[in-house]
This record gives structure tokens, sequence and C-alpha cells, in this order.
């Protein structure tokens, strides 16, 4: 099986949507209808460590989506580094940009993916930001399962605009699945956090399982000191075993 890619610019209420596309395609054999995955990204946008981890989970045999969560602001194919400026202005921008938006987008993205060779069937994962942006497309009653990885500003409330997110306080709204995975050595997501994330969805009686590694923010991304290899594959791994089973 190889991936193949392609890039379309989706409309949406704030204008054009950069989103990329990757799909398992077997030779010879006639397309078969995928499942959806719709893919968010850290606060850097479509960089290579997430590109290969699209094609990853195409390779598994999703069609998976990555959309540009800052379109209204960059222009289309930007990737911000990691360094502290790409931190700087991706941590400005995640605040500045309206729930509503960033919810009107994953309307989109979820109808795109719902269409064409499709099964029908749409799943969510993300990781930093990407996490919450996920957990927050889980609120859409299309979206059957989602796996969240380490994300942040959920305790906190803090994302979008003003700074107010009601993403935890309608956890029980969420009707499919979802997988939340941590790394116990993350400042972003501190224990009182993470307690704080498992009690709401307990509370609200969201259907989910909970998975904590000896591990740092980021330990998913395949570049710089907090890669940890071993525990991104069992991540992977689990995130594959909910999507085998639901979608």
């Amino acid at each position: 099986m190889i991936v193949t890619d392609s890039i379309l610019d989706l409309p949406t209420p704030t204008g054009p949507m950069r989103t990329y596309f990757y799909a398992p395609h077997e030779p010879g054999r006639a397309l078969t209808p995928r499942s959806g995955l719709v893919l968010y990204s850290e606060i850097f946008q479509q960089t290579a460590p997430v590109r290969r981890l699209a094609i990853q989970f195409a390779s598994l045999g999703y069609r998976v989506a990555v959309p540009e969560v800052y379109h209204a602001h960059e222009p289309a194919g930007c990737v911000l580094g990691y360094d502290d400026a790409g931190k700087a202005r991706g941590n400005a921008l995640k605040q500045i940009i309206a729930l509503s938006d960033f919810d009107a987008d994953a309307r989109v993205v979820v109808t795109a993916l719902r269409e064409g060779e499709s099964t029908g069937k749409v799943g969510a994962i993300g990781i930093c930001l990407g996490g919450h942006l996920a957990f927050r497309a889980a609120l859409l009653p299309e979206v059957c399962a989602t796996a969240c990885f380490y994300p942040t500003d959920l305790h906190t409330g803090t994302l979008g605009k003003g700074g107010s997110a009601d993403s935890l306080s309608r956890a029980g709204e969420i009707k499919g699945e979802l997988l939340m995975v941590f790394g116990r050595q993350d400042p972003h997501v501190p224990a009182a956090g993470r307690r704080a994330i498992y009690e709401a969805l307990t509370e609200e009686g969201a259907w989910f399982t909970w998975h904590e590694f000896n591990a740092a923010h980021a330990f998913l991304r395949d570049e710089g000191e907090r890669y940890d290899p071993a525990s991104a594959r069992m991540a992977i791994g689990l995130a594959d075993d909910l999507f085998r089973r639901v979608l």
C-alpha cells in the first residue's frame, strides 16, 4: 500500500482553508471507500513531523485531512518554526481566533471527509493545540472516535478569543469514544490539570480511555530532544486500535 497526497482549499466562513489530504492506495486495485480522520497539528501547522504522522495514519487505511487552522491569519502553506518566534506566533494566534471559527472549520473538514470515496465514518486526532481542537471536533455528532494527545488549554479553558473555552464543560455532548493520552512530565498539562480533565469527563459521563506515559510534552513529534519513540509507538497503536474498532 502506498499513500497519495493532494491539496484542497476548502471554503469556510473566514476564507479558504488550505487542507492537505492523504489517502491509502493499492496499485492495480479499485478505489476502496475509506473512513476519514481529521488530524489537527500543533501550533506550528503542518510541519514535517505532522506530515509524517498523517502519512502514517493514512497507511493504516484512513483518508486523512490536515487543515491549516490559522488560514484566516497566515498565507496558505504557512509553517511556523520550532523556535521562539514560531512558538510566540502560534501561541498568539490560538488566542485571537474565536471558538466559533474553529468549530465552523471543523464542520467544513468533517463534511469534506464524508464525501467522495468514503464510508461516511469520521474520526479526529490531534496533538497539543490540535488535541484540544480534536476534542471540540468530537462535539460534532458525525465524529465517532477521537484521540487527543496532550491537549493544551483544555483544563484551563484558555483557548480562543476571550480565553473562556467551554470545551470541558460540554464533554457530556460527545457521543463518540475518546482516547486521552498524556505525558506525565508535561508542564503544559500538569498533574492537577490532568486530574481536572479526568474528573470532568467522568462527571459528564463521557465514554473514554485514559493513558499516561513517562514522557514530556510533544513526545509524539519525531524530531527534537523530547521525542520518545517507544511511547510514541504505543500511543499510535492505541489510536489505531480505537479507530479500527469504531470506524
